[in-house]
């Protein structure tokens, strides 16, 4: 069973978000402004990686959530599409090892089918070793797009009422409770951080239905210097926001007197 939508229900709030979702920018401009390859970015990106992990599970967040290779990344030069695809075979293999010791769950959304099959296996892999972990779920969003997302999820919901047969088959009407188990991270709560590096600002794609009612953080910070500061700016940022779901300030420094 997934979690409800944040528009269906409200929340519990917490001075550390649950779930942070973060979109990982400036790897390539990071590297040109200090004249190198690109692709150097992208390796030091990778460091940036465990710098957010550690620092995640050491205040206590429980889901962190990486948009790490986008439906329309597929559009860049094929030098760098081959490198991304490079690095993610090598972290798969190198850096699994140190997730499972820390008891950190693994999980990749996307239309991963796309991939070739050695990533597809590894990722298999590195998702039945962690599985059973409790500590921080940590997912990476490939070849994933917010759009599609939602349109999977509509379709798993058709072919799921289509195999009940009968009146459910003839049921053209839904509602957020019926799609929301189809969505790629049904299994985690709704983002209440999302963290965009790099400067620009705008959610590109990315879990579209999930970030309804998240706070929004956008730093000028290339991500590979993402560290622990960055991350408690953010955090520190958000515990300032007063998160009203649709409510009055009022209603929310005083859930149980009357509306205001």
């Amino acid at each position: 069973m997934g979690f409800l939508s944040s528009s269906l229900s409200v929340p519990e709030t917490a001075s550390i978000p649950r779930h942070v979702a973060i979109v990982m920018d400036g790897n390539g401009r990071w590297a040109t402004s200090r004249k190198l390859p690109r692709v150097a970015g992208h390796k030091r990106g990778v460091d940036a990686v465990r710098e957010a992990v550690t620092a995640c599970a050491e205040l206590g967040v429980e889901y962190l959530t990486l948009f790490a290779f986008s439906s329309e990344n597929w559009r860049r030069p094929q030098d760098e599409v081959s490198t991304l695809m490079q690095l993610f075979i090598l972290a798969l293999e190198r850096e699994v090892g140190k997730l499972h010791s820390n008891g950190i769950r693994l999980r990749v959304i996307g239309a991963l089918e796309a991939f070739e099959p050695r990533i597809q296996e590894l990722v298999k892999r590195a998702e039945e070793r962690t599985r059973d972990n409790k500590g921080l779920t940590l997912t990476i969003a490939a070849n994933y797009g917010g759009r599609w997302d939602i349109l999977q999820a509509a379709q798993k919901l058709a072919a799921a009422r289509v195999a009940q047969g009968g009146a459910a088959a003839l049921e053209t009407s839904f509602s957020e409770d019926d799609l929301s188990p189809y969505l790629s991270m049904a299994y985690a709560p709704e983002p209440d951080l999302f963290i965009r590096t790099g400067g620009d600002q705008r959610v590109s794609n990315f879990l579209l239905w999930q970030l309804a009612y998240t706070e929004l953080y956008f730093t000028e910070e290339f991500w590979p210097d993402f560290n622990a500061n960055t991350l408690k700016r953010a955090v520190a940022e958000f515990q300032q926001r007063e998160r009203r779901f649709g409510r009055t300030s009022a209603q929310v420094q005083n859930p149980s007197g009357p509306s205001a």
